[in-house]
């Protein structure tokens, strides 16, 4: 009891939540991106269903982790063509190698998909996924974004109550936005094209991580991590750009209305005249 009521605890349970929140930001992207798929009607449900099972993944993934982090660190194989790739990748670098790639594919096809001169109603009716298919992706690209979250947890405390509890209620947290974020988005479609530049920043992010963990060089160039400080600066630009430009694309409209609006008040005088 006295360890419950710890103030160490609860603080660092607040720490928790707070680092997981804001690392599954992005993870709602991902989520509202993959639930779009499939009928209408159906997306809040998978959502959901994706969300809760993700969840009780993460509490066992934790616990897995707990009980071997060690071997998450043993390379599985290495890589040694001199002067073109090296490195040893690692099964922690493996996960956030592969979902990092799988992230920035993902935002790059649907960026294109999303500029490309064809009927977007038609496309999609034609690529929509079985429920079962995208739960298992939302699940899946859960567990990649929660890895190193749950990495920076255990890093935090080793208490097992208060990492299982951050988990929920985060967890918790994100099932409840979901439906939201992804109304959001589809209300204001505009901010759709900025939600998938950030996933490809998240992906960048993922692969230059799982780069670094590997000890990875490229022609002789070591792969560096980017800094999150560098991630958050970046993110801020592009959210700062995004407004902005949203602003001045209004006040365009505002002043050709304003024009138009003068014009025909001038060609009804002329009539009249």
């Amino acid at each position: 009891m006295a360890e419950i009521l710890s103030i160490e605890n609860w603080f660092t349970l607040v720490m928790i939540i707070m680092l997981q929140a804001v690392l599954g930001f992005d993870n709602l992207l991902y989520i509202s991106l993959e639930a779009a798929k499939v009928e209408p009607s159906k997306r809040s449900m998978v959502r959901k269903v994706g969300l809760a099972l993700a969840i009780a993944l993460r509490l066992v993934l934790l616990f897995i982790l707990l009980k071997a982090i060690a071997l998450f660190q043993e390379p599985l194989f290495t890589m040694n063509i001199p002067g073109i790739i090296e490195g040893e990748v690692n099964f922690h670098a493996l996960i956030v190698l592969v979902g990092g790639g799988f992230i920035l594919y993902t935002a790059i096809q649907e960026i294109f998909h999303m500029i490309s001169i064809v009927d977007h109603e038609e496309e999609a009716e034609k690529s929509r996924r079985a429920v079962p298919v995208a739960i298992f992706w939302i699940v899946l690209m859960n567990l990649v974004f929660s890895f190193d979250s749950i990495l920076s947890t255990i890093a935090l405390t080793d208490v097992f109550w208060v990492m299982a509890v951050g988990i929920i209620t985060t967890g918790i947290g994100m099932i409840l936005l979901a439906d939201k974020v992804a109304e959001f988005l589809e209300r204001n479609r505009m901010y759709q094209v900025l939600g998938l530049f950030v996933l490809m920043l998240v992906g960048i992010l993922l692969v230059s991580e799982g780069g670094h963990l590997s000890h990875l060089q490229l022609f002789g160039y070591e792969i560096l991590p980017m800094a999150k400080s560098t991630f958050y600066f970046v993110l801020f630009v592009m959210v700062a750009v995004d407004l902005v430009q949203g602003r001045f694309q209004r006040k365009l409209m505002a002043e050709r209305k304003k024009t138009q609006a003068l014009a025909m008040a001038a060609k009804r005088a002329n009539l009249e005249i």
